[in-house]
């Protein structure tokens, strides 16, 4: 597990939980940190924070964009404290390390993906996201700190390792997928089927029927399939069709 499970970090903004994060990791054989345009990085504070997990920062990959850090991922999982207006499927902690315990079994690369200390994930963040985690605090006091989250999920990975899986299907990474509701949403707009004036709510639920149904490299090639049918002669062109499918990018 230690070896494809990814921890990535978002927009960080105070750096010493980037150190008590890979301290963390650590603690519970974590090796692989990605952190996402992090505000501070490898100050005095981060390395005296990570208590000896410096070889974990000096390992740690920087990314521009969330998108970049999960592109080679099959199983990406996204912490957040609330619930949102579309429902994300959404797991505890040990339901958490059970389905990451049975994609690293089967050599899928995972990626468990923390947002912002005070502001979380964005909706668009969390639509690149298969599952959501949700850590079930006290209702009247569930202020987590962003390195106690990571603590409680690793340690549930930790103990999920010690327990044999069931294989899982070979999910296709995120980049296909991407790719897919890129073209999804063109043959919509083609089609005329999708509402131009507030097109986002229809695809959002699109995308999470999606990710319940697991979609396998060969599943996405036969759908995409379909859309080109499907668009056959009725494809728009034109410079409107370049602004309004920029919209729909996350």
């Amino acid at each position: 597990m230690q070896n494809l499970v990814r921890i990535v970090l978002v927009e960080t903004s105070h750096g010493g939980n980037i150190g008590a994060v890979a301290r963390a990791m650590k603690n519970m054989c974590l090796e692989e940190l990605a952190l996402v345009r992090p505000q501070q990085f490898l100050t005095e504070e981060v390395v005296a924070r990570a208590s000896g997990a410096d070889d974990l920062l000096q390992r740690a990959r920087l990314f521009d964009s969330l998108e970049a850090a999960l592109a080679d991922c099959q199983l990406v999982i996204g912490a957040s404290a609330r619930l949102r207006k579309v429902r994300w499927p959404q797991l505890d902690p040990r339901q958490c390390a059970q389905k990451v315990a049975a994609e690293t079994t089967a050599g899928r690369r995972v990626a468990l993906v923390f947002g912002r200390e005070r502001t979380g994930l964005t909706n668009a963040e969390l639509d690149l996201c298969h599952y959501l985690v949700h850590i079930p605090a006290n209702p009247e006091y569930s202020s987590l700190n962003l390195a106690m989250a990571v603590q409680v999920i690793a340690y549930e990975l930790r103990m999920a390792e010690t327990v044999p899986q069931e294989g899982a299907r070979e999910q296709a990474p995120v980049a296909a997928f991407e790719g897919f509701m890129e073209h999804l949403a063109e043959a919509l707009y083609d089609i005329g089927y999708l509402d131009e004036r507030n097109p986002e709510k229809l695809l959002r639920r699109l995308r999470r029927l999606f990710h319940r149904a697991e979609l396998d490299a060969h599943e996405i090639n036969i759908l995409r399939g379909i859309l080109n049918a499907a668009q056959g002669k009725k494809r728009r062109s034109g410079e409107g069709r370049e602004q309004w499918l920029k919209r729909l990018k996350p």
